[in-house]
């Protein structure tokens, strides 16, 4: 099977990619144990973490407005993916050629199916918080579903529109992962969400300042505490982060977005408050609120669980190894030098074969 193929089945089951093993064991209620402090006497966040799942940002439809599954649904969903991930792992017949793979699960083949089930780490269980298996990362609204405002919805339509024209103009229109600048699908943030792997974060904390290094792209974040935002005009790769604590809870408020790196579509006046909770020594309870008026119609909030993890956070070298961003470009300029331009190759384009 392949990568996609098991994206569209995750998708149907509500869920992401399985992959290796990935355990998130229960947490003790927060008034049965107390975090331990550092030596400026802040709970102790430090260490490495991981928010490896399969549990979606949004939830499947079929369960409404019900946030916590059943242990039985929790383990049958876990199962399919289990056995998905096994069927993935299955060898290819060494004899098919890379033209005659399976059909992926947007109707690709062959080499535009991307990864194999062999490159992918997203994790293999639920989200689970405070005993609770998690039918969807987004608490609120309580269906589980971004509410876009239709002046969001137009917005991307646009976007996409535009984006087909020149997309290999050069390396500006490409995406931002795709240029080893940050890493794809809110990893870094904020919010931090989980992907198809590099799913850790090392966390680092002195008096005035807490580090947080993102393994997808080696991302990180650095939160100023009891500081203040820079002006607006000053826009960062995942905006200016400022953090105090409340408690036990770390707080983070973050402004400043840059247009080109926002959730899903909001715009660069999106604010995005985090709460980090140290709620057992295995795991830390990760809540986040997006607010933009301009894109959604009622208040976005989730919640996610940063296990521990013994592993380590390698570097990823993604400038080192990026060979397909100049065989993209490289290939743009060549049908265009044989007089056969595809679609978007140009901000004036012309259809394949057209006189």
């Amino acid at each position: 099977m392949t990568l996609r193929a098991l994206v569209l089945l995750s998708a149907c089951l509500g869920l992401a990619l399985p992959a290796a093993a990935q355990t998130q064991p229960p947490a003790a209620k927060a008034s049965a144990w107390k975090a331990p402090r550092n030596v400026w006497g802040h709970p102790d966040l430090s260490g490495v973490w991981t928010n490896a799942t399969i549990t979606r940002l949004e939830r499947d439809p079929r369960f409404g407005d019900r946030l916590v599954l059943s242990e039985a649904e929790a383990r049958q969903i876990e199962g399919v993916t289990a056995r998905a991930m096994d069927a993935a792992g299955r060898p290819t017949d060494q004899k098919t050629g890379v033209d005659d793979l399976p059909t992926c699960g947007d109707g690709s083949s062959g080499p535009a199916c991307g990864y194999n089930a062999f490159w992918v780490a997203p994790g293999t269980k639920v989200i689970r918080i405070g005993g609770e298996a998690r039918s969807s990362i987004l608490v609120e609204p309580k269906n589980g579903r971004l509410p876009l405002s239709a002046a969001a919805l137009a917005r991307q339509r646009a976007a996409f529109g535009n984006g087909r024209l020149g997309n290999f103009d050069g390396p500006e229109r490409r995406p931002l992962g795709e240029r080893c600048l940050v890493g794809f699908g809110s990893t870094s943030g904020p919010p931090m969400l989980p992907v198809l792997y590099n799913n850790h974060y090392q966390i680092a904390q002195t008096g005035d300042e807490v580090m947080i290094q993102i393994e997808m792209v080696h991302d990180t974040r650095i939160i100023r505490l009891n500081s203040t935002h820079k002006p607006a005009s000053v826009r960062q790769w995942m905006g200016d982060s400022i953090g105090r604590w409340e408690g036990d809870t770390l707080v983070v408020e973050t402004a400043n977005f840059r247009r080109d790196q926002t959730f899903r579509g909001a715009t660069e006046n999106m604010r995005v408050i985090e709460r980090f909770t140290r709620i057992s020594p295995q795991q830390i309870k990760y809540t986040f609120e997006v607010i933009d008026p301009a894109t959604f119609t009622e208040p976005v909030k989730g919640e996610q669980a940063f296990n521990a993890s013994s592993e380590m956070v390698y570097e990823y070298a993604c400038h080192e190894g990026n060979y397909a961003l100049h065989g993209i470009l490289a290939g743009a300029r060549e049908e265009e030098r044989q007089g056969r331009e595809m679609e978007g190759n140009r901000g004036a384009v012309k259809e394949e074969g057209a006189e």
